[in-house]
Parts: structure tokens; C-alpha cells; sequence
């Protein structure tokens, strides 16, 4: 009973600590509504202009076998989608996760497609409204014509889930579609789908391509922002193409105690998977990347890995420089696997509607 006790005790004053943090942070901004920033149907696949080399070498790209020469030559090409990164509630969390931005963008990621275009940010606050974030990806999607990616870490692991369960009406009927350039709701909750033309709502209209959390959960579902999110955390709505849930085996943090090794699963036609950390993976600083970035060894691994291949360990791990390596593998791999589809499938359509093979 003590022990219970305590236990309650240090998940009560956890949560305060992530109450107080969360107050520090940047509210989210509520502007008048704007006016809508009309796309013509067409007009999205019309303005593609690439090369038409490069649209073949797109094409012949294998989404799962992506090297960082393809990275290179190709996909830094090709529109890429938004990345949304949502670090944790503790107010130190934005600095790691910004590492892993870093990462991102030395690798070859469009730096433009990862920071707020308003305040510059690399990622977003678990505090923030998720209605104006599900919002913002159909606004992203209809002028970019790649549906965005949403990767979150500890508390907004829990947001990011809760931004997918905002996209199929769980909290909300209608949600106006949010200008991210201004800060501000359009007067209007449906968007022209860039690559069909057809009217498609903010609710049940749009989806992500890939979303991904790690060491959600925890006394952060304690929090009056995230309560409504205990019941629904595990089970992953239709509103994403393809989720990968990550736990560290034994995370006390996230409340996790190793026993359950398939936490997430789908609601309906979701892609699911489960991927166990090792225990020795510190909640705080799984986003932390900056040992991986500049090793050139522990690079060429991370560009080479494939989920449910026989990999090889990584390098310099008795040294300490495979801080964090599987996650960061793994997640790099989706982020280059759904660029690549995303630009596959906008080349096709282009392709489709002027008429060219």
C-alpha cells in the first residue's frame, strides 16, 4: 500500500511538473478567420514543374530501398511533405527534438518543410490546439499535393494520435481549414483535393501518410488537455496511412512496463506496427541525434537500415555512438519511404491528367 502510495504520489507531482511547463509554453494562436486562399482544381499538378528525367527517376525509385544517393540526386528534387514534430511536455524537450530536425535536414530533408513558417520553429507544442493542426495538414496538403507526416515524442506522441482522431470527428463535426502562413482559420472546413479536384472536407476528408510516436503515455494523460486521449491512445484511426508505435522496454515515464510488446493497433484499415527499444534508450533524450549526425560510419547505417531485415548491429555501439540508432533508423526509413510515395503518386497524377505516360 505505501509503495502504491508513492507511486500515485510521484505521478501526481509529474503531472503538476508538465502542467506548469505546459503553461511556460506558447499558447496557440486564434486569429479572426482569413479568407480562404483559393487553389484552382489542376492548378497544383500544372505548376509541377520538374524535369523530366528526374520524374523518371522517381518513378523507378523503390520506396523501400531508398540510399542517400537517391536522397541526393532525386527526391531533394521532388516536393517534399510537411513533417510535423511534436516534442514532449517537459520544457527542455524542444531542444532534443530540434536535434533530430537537425538531422533530418543534414540528411536532406527541405529545412522549409520542417520549421513553422511563422515563429520558425522546428517543432510544435503537445499544448497546442490539435483542431488547428489537423487544420493545417489539410491547408498543407491541398497546396503541396503530398499529404503531410506526424512524428511525435512523449506527450506529443499522445497529440499526435489525438491530431489523427480530430481528423475523423471524434471531438468535432467541422474543422476550419488552418492557414499556417498566417496564423489564422480560413472561413471554410473543406479543401480541392490537389490531385483529383474533388471537395474534400477537413473531417473525414484527409489523411496523413505516415505518423509515428515514441514513449507516449505516462502521467502526461493526466493532464485536463489529454484526458480525453486514455481510452483512445492505443487504438489508431483510419485518418493515417501508415503508424509505427515505438516503446522502450520498461519506460516508467510513459508507464510502460514491458509487458504488453503490441501496445498500438488499428481501428479499422490503419497500418499498424509495434517496435520495442531497448531498455537502455532514455525517455527524455530518444530524439537526440547529434552523436549519429557526425559519425559517417553510424550515417551509412542509418541510410542502409530496413525494418524486419537482418541488419547489421550498429557501429561504435561499445563506444556509446549508437545513441538512440534504431529509432532514428527506423523513423528515417518511413520519412524517405513515404517522400518517395508522395511524389510517386503526385508525378502520376500530373502525368494523368496532361495526358502523358
Amino acid at each position: 500500500m505505501i509503495v502504491h502510495f508513492s507511486l500515485l504520489r510521484a505521478a501526481h507531482v509529474l503531472a503538476m511538473a508538465l502542467f506548469v511547463s505546459g503553461c511556460a509554453t506558447t499558447p496557440g494562436r486564434l486569429n479572426e478567420a482569413a479568407p480562404p486562399s483559393v487553389v484552382e482544381p489542376g492548378s497544383v499538378l500544372r505548376s509541377l514543374a520538374l524535369d523530366r528525367s528526374v520524374e523518371d527517376r522517381l518513378l523507378a525509385l523503390d520506396p523501400e530501398r531508398i540510399t542517400e544517393r537517391d536522397v541526393r540526386t532525386t527526391l531533394a528534387l521532388v516536393p517534399a511533405p510537411r513533417i510535423m514534430l511534436l516534442h514532449g511536455g517537459l520544457y527542455p524537450t524542444h531542444l532534443v527534438m530540434a536535434t533530430f530536425a537537425r538531422f533530418l535536414i543534414d540528411l536532406g530533408y527541405p529545412e522549409a518543410k520542417i520549421r513553422d513558417p511563422v515563429d520558425r520553429e522546428y517543432s510544435y507544442s503537445p499544448y497546442g490546439d490539435s483542431w488547428s493542426s489537423a487544420g493545417a495538414i489539410a491547408w498543407y496538403y491541398e497546396h503541396d499535393g503530398v499529404r503531410p507526416m506526424i512524428i511525435g515524442h512523449s506527450q506529443g506522441g499522445i497529440q499526435a494520435i489525438k491530431i489523427l482522431y480530430e481528423l475523423v470527428g471524434s471531438y468535432r463535426k467541422q474543422i476550419a481549414v488552418w492557414n499556417p502562413l498566417i496564423g489564422s482559420a480560413e472561413d471554410r472546413f473543406s479543401i480541392t483535393d490537389p490531385l483529383t479536384g474533388a471537395e474534400r472536407p477537413v473531417v473525414g476528408g484527409v489523411w496523413v501518410s505516415y505518423t509515428s510516436v515514441v514513449g507516449a503515455g505516462g502521467a502526461a494523460l493526466m493532464l485536463p488537455n489529454q484526458w480525453s486521449m486514455i481510452s483512445r491512445l492505443h487504438k489508431i484511426p483510419d485518418s493515417v496511412e501508415d503508424f509505427t508505435g515505438f516503446a522502450i522496454n520498461v519506460d516508467l515515464l510513459a508507464w510502460d512496463f514491458g509487458a504488453d510488446k503490441d501496445q498500438y493497433g488499428p481501428n479499422g484499415t490503419a497500418h499498424v506496427r509495434n517496435v520495442q527499444l531497448p531498455g537502455t534508450y532514455n525517455h527524455v533524450l530518444i530524439p537526440l541525434t547529434e552523436r549519429v549526425k557526425d559519425d559517417q560510419r553510424m550515417r551509412d547505417w542509418v541510410n542502409a537500415y530496413v525494418p524486419g531485415a537482418e541488419n547489421p548491429e550498429p557501429p561504435g555501439l561499445t563506444e556509446g555512438k549508437a545513441y538512440n540508432a534504431l529509432w532514428t533508423a527506423d523513423v528515417w526509413f518511413s520519412i524517405k519511404k513515404h517522400w518517395c510515395l508522395e511524389a510517386q503518386r503526385l508525378v502520376r497524377a500530373k502525368r494523368a491528367l496532361l495526358g502523358k505516360k
